[in-house]
């Protein structure tokens, strides 16, 4: 019985046995073509680096730099030193129904979503003047707090070495504080916005604001040249900060001239009648506003002012102001009145029409009045609509353009000779200029808004309060006879940043009595930038208890 369990014990055993020989015979076997194939690979390796001979191989050297034959760099290096990064803030300011216009925000430069009063389509103007720079989102405030604090930036070049420099009026547009690096200043860090601007002028009309910066060495200046010499197909460069990156060029051609986007207001009055642009496809973007467009002779023809897009980034249609505009209307605003005053006759007409109207009323060329304007020049010279205007002072005129460029550049209170067709009869009649701004408040029924601010607001701008007379009881309480409390302290200001709180009476001025809100208007109205301002304030508690509050304006 024990035999068959042995024999199938020895077969097993013979069997494992025999597996193992095997399995030690293959790992044996593979070990050695391992290591031949090692060997050889190792062998052709060698053989082949041994082989190559690289002594022909010449070392690769850097060229001297040489200037290129476009120019361009040429041109950069004149115009780049004059070209500035405008930075500024509008500090908040109580709730409103209305939304505020917004600058760049940052640091979200490419936002494309625009803050606007008006809703308009993607193919609309991106800038007319709010939508350039992608709106200050997040600025209307709908649960009555306060709006926070607002950036923006833009371009700007300098025009007189004594720091003067022209820019959009849509850059510094209800700044609160202006910020300017020349393209000498360290870009820095938070707290280095920049040296401080104040505004000398703007003129909304053409959107061109003057601003200056003190300087005690001249600074560099670019060359204004004549815009109505630009050609359709020159060649020219816009220099900015496009997206807050500074001393940004680009380079493209004119790609039209004396181009016009007419925008009526709801009561038929045109927004843009002095918006002639030159039209580029050199890349424009958010933060190149208020920047030059220069020719190859590295003259400024243009300032760079808004964009059409649908993605508020460039599609090769960007708008600059000529320079033959810009020159005019900054000789305005350096004289003493700081403003632009521009003639007109009170009358309304249609921009186009067709030709069928031409032939019907009998004439070429010339303006078909549409409205004319109550107690305005042309209704006391006897003018009424429907009537053909054709000449001025004897020179035949060619259309609208013709008709307000001729008078809106004559001086108020002057005389013009204007002949007119009413019924297919030549008339004449001699029509007193008078002041646009003015016909055209009388015309929407809203005030001039180049007038004088009024007195009320004279420490709002410049100090950040408001104040008013103190009431009796108050003034009998605390025994004085004069002075002013504070009713309002705008957040952020110079009065906030100072500790100016809201019920504060102050009673003099660096050293000035405060008897009234007369005197306080007077002497705040002295106050500028860099000024030393020191209140003293009266105790509303006790009697005869003063103190002192300063600090420099910014």
């Amino acid at each position: 019985m024990d035999t068959p369990k042995n024999t199938s014990s020895t077969l097993l055993e013979r069997i494992r046995t025999h597996r193992l020989t095997t399995t030690f015979t293959l790992l044996a076997t593979l070990s050695v073509g391992i290591l031949a194939g090692s060997i050889l690979t190792r062998n052709v390796s060698g053989k082949e680096q041994s082989e190559v001979n690289s002594t022909d191989a010449k070392p690769l050297v850097i060229p001297s730099p040489v200037a290129l034959s476009n120019g361009f760099s040429q041109i950069v290096k004149q115009v780049g030193p004059a070209v500035v990064n405008i930075n500024t803030e509008e500090l908040p300011k109580p709730s409103s129904n209305k939304r505020k216009r917004g600058g760049q925000r940052l640091p979200q430069p490419s936002d494309p979503n625009g803050d606007d009063d008006s809703q308009q389509s993607p193919g609309d103007m991106q800038d007319f003047f709010n939508r350039f720079f992608g709106g200050g989102q997040g600025g209307d405030d709908s649960d009555g707090g306060a709006a926070g604090e607002r950036r923006a930036l833009g371009s700007g070049f300098i025009v007189d070495p004594r720091g003067y420099i022209i820019t959009n009026n849509h850059v510094v547009d209800k700044a609160d504080k202006i910020y300017v690096k020349l393209s000498t200043d360290p870009d820095g860090g938070p707290g280095d916005e920049g040296r401080a601007a104040t505004v000398i002028g703007v003129d909304k009309d053409t959107d061109i604001a003057v601003i200056k910066i003190d300087t005690k060495e001249p600074l560099p200046t670019v060359k204004l040249g004549n815009s109505d010499g630009a050609q359709v197909g020159d060649w020219v460069l816009a220099i900015g900060s496009p997206f807050a990156l500074s001393k940004t060029v680009t380079a493209g051609i004119i790609s039209a001239k004396n181009r016009s986007i007419d925008e009526p207001s709801p009561n038929g009055v045109s927004q843009t009648q002095f918006q002639r642009f030159i039209q580029t496809d050199a890349a424009i973007n958010p933060g190149n506003s208020g920047g030059p467009l220069v020719d190859m002779a590295g003259q400024v023809v243009g300032m760079n002012t808004a964009i059409y897009t649908q993605s508020m980034g460039s599609q090769g249609v960007g708008f600059a102001m000529p320079a033959n505009i810009i020159a005019s209307v900054y000789n305005m605003l350096i004289g003493p009145e700081h403003k632009v005053v521009r003639g007109s006759i009170g009358i309304q007409f249609q921009v186009a029409q067709s030709s069928a109207v031409n032939r019907v009323y009998g004439f070429s060329s010339g303006v078909i009045v549409g409205v004319v304007t109550p107690n305005g020049g042309a209704a006391k010279a006897g003018i009424q609509a429907g009537d053909v205007i054709v000449s001025i002072d004897g020179r035949n005129i060619k259309d609208g353009d013709d008709l307000v460029n001729d008078i809106s550049a004559r001086h108020v209170g002057s005389t013009v000779k204007l002949g007119y067709l009413r019924d297919g009869k030549q008339n004449t009649a001699n029509v007193v200029i008078g002041d646009r701004a003015k016909t055209y408040a009388d015309i929407t029924g809203q005030p001039d808004d180049t007038s004088t601010p009024q007195e009320t607001d004279a420490g709002e701008g410049k100090l950040g309060i408001t104040v008013s007379a103190i009431p009796a009881s108050l003034s009998a309480k605390v025994g004085i006879k004069g002075g002013v409390i504070v009713t309002n302290v705008r957040p952020g200001s110079f009065a906030d940043e100072i500790g100016l709180g809201k019920g504060t009476i102050i009673t003099a001025i660096n050293r000035k009595p405060v008897t009234d809100e007369t005197s306080y208007r007077a002497i705040v109205s002295t106050l500028k930038s860099k000024d030393d301002v020191v209140f003293v304030i009266q105790s509303p508690i006790q009697k005869n208890l003063n103190s002192y509050v300063g600090g420099t304006l910014p």
